[in-house]
């Protein structure tokens, strides 16, 4: 049967990995007194880098054939910092293709309108200038990212959006879920999870940095780093973005044999944005922006028939 088509009954490998990341949890948090914090913290960010990159196949491959039991698994608020539905919701927004980038309508994109840009003070543009290399993506990235993300959520909610509300509230019980195992269970100090918390998103913000670049063709939109180290396995092979995008519904282990098995139909349809690895990607962007922050395409103007936009920033 083709990879393309495979689809197993029962999903073990995820849910295996599940419960996997969920016992190493509960041993670390119980244990936490008796480890050093540099190895708490250390292990407590890979876990819930790891959670994150579950919830994200939740929403593609698990609640789509088991709702009540994907919910149940990927519920619990581990990061302390997004709600699943309102990841699950932007996400699935996320993969309308043709939107990619799209500074008006990709809740992910990287970029800004130009008008809205000129608007912002010269401290903020030199903030988000920073943030547009790959060190101030991982220093300030998740904080940035949180800022607005919260933002435009509470925009959402004081307009009367009552998903996103609903959203919101239903992050409640899904922290007092995560406090009550860290409070009756846990030896885990404050600090340690704030920084483990942190640095889960901060190793997050590399896949992210790099997955999406501004161009005129949708196909192009999305890179391959054919990479099969510890940030593969950390994001679930989602480095093969053009491979999910383009196939969503299929699972994370599948991925590279996907790609490997038509590498030359994707890399032509994804204008070869390519790296051969992480260890490239950190080489080439480390302290150098990656793109300008100004939408080439989109503005105020053209947003249903976006055209190249010749300003710089």
């Amino acid at each position: 049967m083709s990879i393309l088509r495979q689809k197993r009954w029962l999903e073990w490998p995820t849910l295996a990995l599940y419960f996997f990341t969920y016992f190493i949890y509960a041993l670390t948090t119980i244990y936490a007194q008796f480890l050093p914090s540099a190895l708490v913290i250390i292990l407590l960010a890979v876990l819930l880098t790891l959670h994150s990159s579950l919830q994200h196949e939740t929403i593609h491959i698990l609640e789509p054939r088991w709702p009540i039991l994907s919910i149940l698994l990927a519920f619990p608020a581990l990061g302390m910092a997004v709600p699943y539905s309102r990841f699950r919701d932007l996400h699935l927004a996320h993969h309308v293709n043709e939107q990619l980038t799209d500074p008006f309508d990709d809740p992910e994109t990287g970029y800004y309108e130009i008008t809205n840009w000129n608007k912002f003070p010269n401290f903020i543009k030199i903030i988000l200038k920073f943030n547009n290399t790959l060190i101030g993506r991982i220093m300030i990235g998740p904080l940035v990212g949180m800022i607005n993300f919260i933002n435009s959520d509470l925009n959402f909610i004081i307009k009367g959006n009552k998903q996103v509300l609903y959203g919101w509230l239903l992050f409640v019980p899904a922290l007092i879920i995560v406090l009550f195992w860290l409070y009756y269970f846990g030896s885990v100090k404050i600090w340690e999870y704030a920084l483990a918390a942190y640095g889960a998103l901060s190793i997050l913000k590399i896949r992210t940095f790099i997955e999406h670049r501004a161009h005129e063709l949708t196909s192009a939109r999305s890179v391959i780093v054919n990479d099969r180290g510890i940030l593969s396995l950390l994001f679930l092979n989602n480095n093969y973005h053009v491979v999910h995008h383009s196939h969503p519904y299929i699972p994370w282990y599948n991925l590279p044999s996907v790609f490997e098995l038509n590498k030359k139909k994707f890399l032509k349809s994804n204008d070869n944005y390519y790296y051969k690895n992480y260890f490239i990607v950190f080489k080439k962007y480390l302290l150098v922006k990656k793109e300008k922050l100004i939408h080439p395409y989109w503005n105020l103007q053209n947003r249903a028939n976006p055209i190249r936009q010749e300003e710089s920033n």
